[in-house]
């Protein structure tokens, strides 16, 4: 037990448990839109769940050390890239959350209203996979990070645990905010396609600084936040939905 009295291990505990906050974020923002599709009183489950699926996951993974280092490794060769399961994986997700970003953009600008209700009560299990993939590239990226900072296992995985705790916490607030803000949401979806494009990048081997692209979002909602100050007495923008319940029956009615 004389580890506990060394301040070097407590540092690194702290430091490592903020970094693995701010690496969550983009994942509080994914989770927060995708359980935006649902009723109102399937919303807080689903967002616990998808968060506990990224703490298992990552607890998992950091249990698996030995093959998390093997994902480094190059598989094949193409005009002189290497690529390994890590650059596949970041490849994926990365084009995966592009995709789906520029979807829920579409849809919320151009979109029609309400006309996929049917779809809100049987889209629960497919939030959830969705979820579930993201958090295959975020908890690897996480975990990945956490290796190159500590070398003691049980601070990772006391780290990774306090933060998903933390924002489990936070998650139904920000995700109330979010909905309830629609230009935030916008800019939550903006956020997404930019980690989309860099994990793209990643996985070419194009390392984009994580301070610029964590900078540049923090700048952006200090602006936002100003915006919304001056915003407060004015109408707010109202973006397709297309999970409304109650215009797509008033709708159907006529």
């Amino acid at each position: 037990m004389e580890f506990l009295y060394d301040p070097q291990v407590w540092i690194a505990l702290a430091t490592l448990t903020l970094l693995e906050l701010v690496l969550g974020i983009d994942n509080i923002i994914f989770i927060s839109i995708l359980s935006g599709k649902l009723p109102p009183e399937q919303q807080p489950k689903a967002r616990i769940i998808g968060l506990s699926m990224a703490l298992i996951m990552r607890v998992i993974l950091l249990f698996s050390l030995s093959w998390i280092i093997g994902l480094t490794e190059p598989l094949f060769t193409i005009l002189g890239k290497s690529f390994s399961g890590r650059d596949l994986v970041l490849l994926i997700g990365g084009l995966f959350l592009i995709g789906k970003s520029t979807h829920e953009i579409h849809g919320s600008l151009e979109g029609v209203e309400g006309h996929q209700v049917k779809k809100v009560f049987a889209s629960f299990t497919s939030v959830i996979i969705q979820i579930t993939l993201l958090d295959i590239v975020f908890s690897l990226d996480s975990v990945i990070t956490a290796i190159g900072m500590v070398k003691e296992l049980w601070i990772m995985v006391v780290a990774v645990v306090i933060s998903i705790v933390a924002m489990m916490f936070f998650a139904n607030p920000i995700g109330k905010f979010v909905e309830r803000h629609p230009t935030v949401k916008m800019l939550a979806l903006a956020f997404l396609l930019l980690i989309g494009f860099t994990l793209t990048a990643e996985s070419f081997h194009v390392e984009i600084p994580k301070g610029y692209i964590y900078g540049a979002m923090a700048f952006s909602v200090f602006v936002e936040l100003l915006n919304m100050r001056l915003r407060q007495r004015g109408t707010p923008v109202d973006l397709h939905d297309a999970y409304n319940e109650l215009e797509a029956i008033q709708e159907d009615s006529e």
